[in-house]
């Protein structure tokens, strides 16, 4: 392979300190947010019970990483989430296919799939709780009514949308409709399906907050609610910014992911 050009190491040196500079600027801007938040809390121009301070929420993570607790709240949450995502992956891709192997049963099933969809999940918890429990289980199946339904109405619309001129070489070569699927459909639909997944991971998220918050006896949600009823902000807090970590690994994750595809 030949050397690159003077003019694209010229602009791979740019982009490189392009990079280099974001990510400083990234790091600085939260530096800043921090020592002026812990600031106006040591000065009293914001009341640090309320609002807290990141020296107490730092304080407060490592009191309860000495005795483990908050790795098991996390990693409970980790679980759930993990298990309802590839749920979410799994019954959304399969619900997608069926729907585009038949035009019939789409066409009886979209209106309801758009209903669900847009139906407030958080008003299905406590039904789910009544149905199956205060158990994991119920938490699960939370966050899976939370992504699935527009998961299966992404992927099917971009199912229907594919290049018909692939579809018609295949069938007019004999091919059948598992050869345009595992052939065209899925192969050229990667690219959505990653970008639905990074939509979803949070959404799980989300889903899983908000079936701790009503049914766990673990977890970050129960963790947030507990904090919030006996007023301790620093662990409220500390919750809310472990929660914040969690999706951005999880979301870099499926990126990083996209990117080896890619």
């Amino acid at each position: 392979m030949s050397e690159p050009s003077l003019s694209q190491q010229e602009f791979l040196a740019k982009e490189k300190r392009h990079r280099s500079q974001v990510q400083i600027c990234r790091v600085m801007l939260l530096v800043l947010l921090l020592a002026l938040w812990e600031l106006c809390a040591q000065l009293g121009m914001i009341d640090s019970f309320i609002f807290s301070s990141p020296v107490k929420i730092w304080t407060c993570f490592v009191s309860m990483a000495g005795d483990g607790s908050i790795f098991l709240h996390t990693g409970i949450t980790l679980l759930e989430t993990l298990v309802s995502f590839f749920l979410v992956v799994f019954v959304g891709m399969a619900a997608a296919v069926a729907l585009w192997a038949s035009r019939s049963l789409s066409e009886i099933l979209e209106p309801y799939l758009v209903m669900l969809n847009s139906l407030p999940k958080s008003a299905l918890a406590p039904l789910l709780i009544v149905w199956l429990g205060n158990n994991m289980r119920t938490i699960i199946v939370a966050a899976v009514s939370v992504a699935v339904f527009g998961s299966i109405l992404t992927l099917h619309t971009g199912f229907m949308q594919t290049d018909q001129d692939k579809i018609r070489l295949i069938q007019s070569l004999g091919g059948t409709k598992k050869d345009v699927l595992t052939k065209v459909l899925i192969p050229s639909s990667v690219p959505l399906l990653i970008s639905n997944m990074k939509v979803n991971v949070g959404l799980c998220l989300v889903g899983v907050i908000i079936g701790e918050f009503l049914s766990a006896k673990a977890g970050l949600g129960y963790l947030i609610i507990y904090a919030s009823q006996v007023f301790k902000m620093d662990m409220l807090v500390m919750s809310i910014v472990i929660l914040c970590i969690v999706s951005t690994v999880l979301y870099q994750a499926i990126a990083m992911l996209e990117k080896r595809y890619l």
